[in-house]
């Protein structure tokens, strides 16, 4: 057999490169590696002020506006007033992160847990942990053990109530969103349907002038609103946890966010090292008791 001619061999070695080529762009090929931690899960490094915050080197933290006492001090997040202000500042030192490089930010309270992404790190506003606020976004553990109360006028019909019996009777009010509300509608199962308010201050206003006959807040808020704004108003008793377990705060982050794990042992460090007992001894020492409603 001859040699083939110099440009027919050239042809079949450039058809063989095609083929060959061909046959690697068809076969598996090996997957790349990624160094990214699974989302909200403990394999995300909790470097203390290097975490993958919204904003480089800074922790964004937000809550309402107005923030109401004894949470914050004066409607100002920022100064460290207040216990939840308290705590967000000794969560974020947990973190690595000191004062000056906390940014506040204000989110309304239905926004903070409705689904979507955040603009904010955590967020720190009375949220109460629930199953159902869960699909939509992520929790820390518990920061404050919490119970509703019901605050009604001095002298007033409701304001004589001793059991849930005696609510059912009432015009009930509370906050959009609030546990407050669901105790309204899920133990108290009043009569007539609650009046539900974008903000507290519209269910205090509602008290005052008598639209309705009581509201129902948290304790530690109850006991503020009856010694320094409604102060012809009374503290007419608090529920009982329901289930077993108490109602809790958590702050609030993203659905699956990677800071998740690290804001949880924050949180978990501070309960076990007595800075919340602390905490919530110097803002929320007056809340103490209340008669409970049965």
């Amino acid at each position: 057999m001859h040699p083939a001619p110099r440009a027919l061999r050239r042809a079949l070695a450039a058809a063989a490169v095609a083929l060959l080529a061909t046959a690697v762009g068809c076969a598996p090929q090996p997957e790349e590696k990624t160094s990214a931690a699974p989302s909200g899960s403990a394999a995300q490094s909790c470097a203390k002020g290097k975490l993958a915050t919204k904003s480089s080197g800074k922790l964004t933290i937000a809550t309402d506006e107005p923030a109401y006492e004894p949470w914050f001090k004066d409607d100002k997040p920022a100064n460290g007033k207040g216990f939840e202000s308290a705590v967000a500042y000794a969560v974020a030192e947990q973190l690595g992160y000191d004062r000056n490089a906390v940014v506040w930010q204000s989110v309304p309270f239905n926004k903070a847990f409705a689904p979507g992404v955040k603009t904010f790190d955590f967020d720190v506003n009375q949220v109460s942990i629930s199953p159902e606020r869960r699909k939509a976004v992520d929790f820390s553990s518990g920061y404050y053990d919490v119970r509703q109360a019901v605050i009604a006028l001095k002298g007033s019909k409701a304001a004589r109530a001793t059991g849930i019996a005696d609510l059912r009777k009432l015009k009930l009010g509370a906050q959009v969103g609030t546990t407050s509300l669901d105790y309204i509608s899920d133990v108290v199962k009043p009569a007539r349907q609650a009046a539900v308010y974008a903000k507290n201050d519209q269910a205090k206003f509602a008290l005052k002038n008598g639209q309705v006959d009581a509201i129902v807040t948290d304790l530690p808020t109850a006991f503020y609103i009856t010694a320094a704004e409604v102060t012809d108003a009374r503290i007419v008793g608090q529920f009982e946890n329901q289930g077993g377990t108490p109602e809790q705060f958590g702050l609030v982050l993203d659905k699956g966010s990677a800071l998740t794990p690290c804001v949880t042992a924050a949180v978990d460090a501070l309960r076990k090292d007595g800075t919340l007992a602390r905490i919530e001894k110097q803002w929320l020492s007056d809340a103490v008791d209340a008669p409970v409603l049965k």
